[in-house]
């Protein structure tokens, strides 16, 4: 019963990702219009959104597929990061909630998959 609910939880958070957040910047990314995004790091924000888009599209994919799990929640982790206490710092809790959210998530499966709560 944890193997699927596991299943569930990965597989519904990353496709929520995927195509709520990682496929729109894709799209960003790959348009003929000038970019804007933002740069809460102080990289540029075309490197901003391709580490974005790299994070929340291809590492979304990777989690739904079940490959390389660990090493696609470190991206995701930070991006949620950086979005939740970094971006949406000065921002009420409501702006944050998602990219909140979605860092609990991503930081709770690695536990859960080595079954350790």
């Amino acid at each position: 019963m944890n193997d699927f609910a596991l299943l569930i939880l990965r597989t519904i958070s990353s496709a929520f990702m995927l195509f709520a957040h990682g496929l729109p910047k894709l799209n960003r990314l790959f348009s003929s219009g000038e970019i804007s995004f933002a740069d809460p790091l102080g990289i540029g924000t075309v490197p901003s959104l391709a580490l974005a888009v790299f994070s929340e599209f291809l590492c979304s994919i990777l989690i739904v597929l079940g490959f390389f799990m660990r090493a696609s929640l470190i991206p995701l982790i930070i991006t949620m990061f950086v979005a939740g206490f970094i971006h949406h710092a000065a921002d009420p809790f409501s702006q944050k909630e998602k990219a909140l959210l979605f860092l609990l998530i991503y930081n709770l499966i690695p536990l859960w998959f080595n079954n350790t709560f």
